[in-house]
């Protein structure tokens, strides 16, 4: 499929090419970023060429990621990363960071709002993922605010750059929102 555009009320969500190489480069040269996401670490300059120019354009293509960045509409800066993944038939996983200097905006929430919104009613996906390792308080903070539902821990659920490691899991469901699944849910009962 063709990228799409997203707004919100303060961002621009659109996909990134070679012309975002640049900005993707130096914001992922934040410790953070290569410490808490499974991007690579060192981050060299053709890691973001091939994330710009094959990755991103690859998955939009085949239907299997959906990235956006996340820009601010004035002056077009990048505030940040976001995408959907789609894990199994109505799944997808949102995984996304903030450059530096955007944290503590408020930013990431409100894009992570709006492509899960996106998901939901453009590519017929029923349950939205969440994961983080353990310890970062700063994604787990996003999903929350999102309205994800933390449901616990996953012992050895990611691998991080070779290492396996405990991680949070939620989900955020087209009801959270106020919108339709696709597909009819049935909560299991309340247990005692």
């Amino acid at each position: 499929m063709d990228p799409v555009t997203l707004t919100s009320e303060r961002l621009l969500l659109r996909t990134v090419g070679p012309h975002d190489t640049d900005a993707v480069y130096d914001a992922v040269q934040d410790p953070d970023i290569q410490r808490w996401t499974t991007i690579p670490s060192p981050y060299l300059r053709e890691h973001a060429v091939g994330f710009t120019e094959q990755l991103v354009p690859d998955g939009w293509a085949d239907c299997s990621m959906f990235t956006f960045g996340v820009f601010l509409p004035v002056g077009g800066e990048l505030a940040g990363m976001l995408a959907i993944t789609m894990r199994s038939l109505g799944v997808g996983e949102i995984g996304f960071w903030a450059t530096k200097e955007h944290r503590g905006n408020g930013y990431i929430t409100e894009a992570a709002l709006t492509a899960s919104r996106w998901a939901f009613t453009q590519r017929a996906i029923d349950r939205v993922e969440w994961r983080a390792e353990v310890g970062n308080t700063g994604s787990r903070a996003v999903a929350e605010r999102a309205g994800f539902t933390v449901e616990g821990t996953l012992r050895s659920g990611i691998n991080n750059k070779g290492v396996r490691r405990d991680c949070w899991i939620g989900s955020l469901l087209p009801s959270d929102l106020g919108l339709p699944s696709t597909a009819p849910y049935l909560p299991a009962p309340h247990q005692g």
